[in-house]
């Protein structure tokens, strides 16, 4: 092989290897609309995380109001628990609701 077709193999090779990537990087597309997806189921739990922990201090506050007012422990423990039930349930639509 002469020289300068050698010359001109390399230019080529080189040539390709820094012209390939445009043509290569639709194909790499697919992780990004998994990453999306992901990134959206993320935030859909960090929302019901949130609305989970306001509906504790919800509990909590409506539990101390019930013992302030004299109410039996287990009445305000069953108005805790159905707060937290309630709360509860609407995190689950949360992470429903896509």
């Amino acid at each position: 092989m002469k020289r300068s077709s050698g010359l001109h193999l390399t230019g080529l090779a080189l040539l390709l290897t820094i012209a390939a990537p445009p043509f290569i990087s639709p194909l790499a597309q697919a992780d990004t609309y998994g990453s999306e997806r992901r990134q959206d189921r993320r935030g859909d739990r960090y929302d019901a995380r949130d609305n989970r922990q306001g509906g504790r201090e919800e509990a909590r506050d409506l539990k101390q109001e019930c013992l302030d007012g004299d109410d039996s422990r287990m009445d305000c423990r069953q108005d805790k628990r159905g707060t937290k039930q309630d709360t509860r349930q609407e995190s689950r639509e949360i992470r429903r609701d896509d």
